[in-house]
C-alpha cells in the first residue's frame, strides 16, 4: 500500500512537471525578421486587417509608378528646363480608423521616392509644418486648397501632392474585409489645375 501511494505521488510530480514544462515551452518570444535575418518573410504575413508597411508601401508604389510614367512627368518634370518644387501636402484619412502613425510612415514613403526619382527638388516637411505654425492654421486648413496654393506659393513650389485614403469595411458572420484606396493628386501651384491623379487600391481580410 505503502509503494503504491509512492508509485501516484511521483506520477503525479512527473505530470505537474511536464505540464509545467510544456506552459514554459510556450512562453513568446521575440523574433527578428526581413532580409539576412532566419525569418526573411516575417514582414510579408497580414496580422490584421489594418493597414501594415507592406500595404502602404503597396498603395504608394502603385499610384507612382502611375505617375512617373505619365504624360505629366515625362512633359511637364523631366521636359522642362530645371527641376520643379515640389511641396508634398497632407494625405486625409478618410477612413474611420486611427492611423495616424501609418500615415506618416505614407508621407515618408512619397517623399522618399519622390526625392528618389532626381525630377524634381522637395520641400522638407518639417518647413511646411514650420509655415503652418507660422500661420496658425488648423488640421482642417490643410485640406483646403486655396489654402494649399498659398502656401505652396510662399515655399516656391511649382506643384503639390495631395490626396486622401479611404476604406469599405464589409462583415459577413465571422468574415470581414476591409478594401482601401489611395488616392493622389499633383496639382499646378498658380494655376490649381490638376495635372496628374490616380487611385491604388488594397485588399485585407479576416477569414475563419
Amino acid at each position: 500500500m505503502h509503494n503504491a501511494r509512492l508509485l501516484r505521488s511521483s506520477l503525479s510530480l512527473l505530470l505537474l512537471a511536464g505540464v509545467a514544462g510544456g506552459t514554459l515551452g510556450c512562453k513568446p518570444k521575440a523574433v527578428r525578421g526581413g532580409p539576412g535575418t532566419e525569418n526573411p518573410n516575417l514582414d510579408k504575413g497580414a496580422m490584421s486587417t489594418t493597414l501594415d508597411r507592406e500595404d502602404i508601401k503597396y498603395l504608394v508604389d502603385e499610384n507612382l509608378a502611375a505617375m512617373f510614367s505619365s504624360p505629366f512627368w515625362g512633359r511637364d518634370v523631366q521636359g522642362g528646363p530645371e527641376a520643379p518644387i515640389v511641396a508634398i501636402w497632407p494625405i486625409k484619412n478618410s477612413t474611420d480608423q486611427h492611423i495616424d502613425d501609418q500615415m506618416l510612415t505614407l508621407l515618408s514613403e512619397i517623399e522618399t521616392q519622390m526625392i528618389n526619382s532626381g525630377a524634381v527638388n522637395v520641400v522638407s516637411r518639417e518647413r511646411q509644418a514650420e509655415m503652418v505654425a507660422e500661420a496658425q492654421l488648423q488640421n482642417s486648413d490643410l485640406f483646403n486648397p486655396a489654402t494649399a496654393a498659398q502656401l505652396g506659393a510662399q515655399l516656391g513650389a511649382k506643384y503639390y501632392i495631395t490626396g486622401k485614403i479611404t476604406s469599405t469595411d464589409e462583415r459577413f458572420d465571422k468574415e470581414r474585409r476591409v478594401q482601401y484606396s489611395l488616392f493622389l493628386q499633383v496639382i499646378e501651384v498658380e494655376t490649381s489645375m490638376i495635372k496628374f491623379q490616380h487611385t491604388s487600391e488594397r485588399s485585407k481580410a479576416i477569414v475563419r
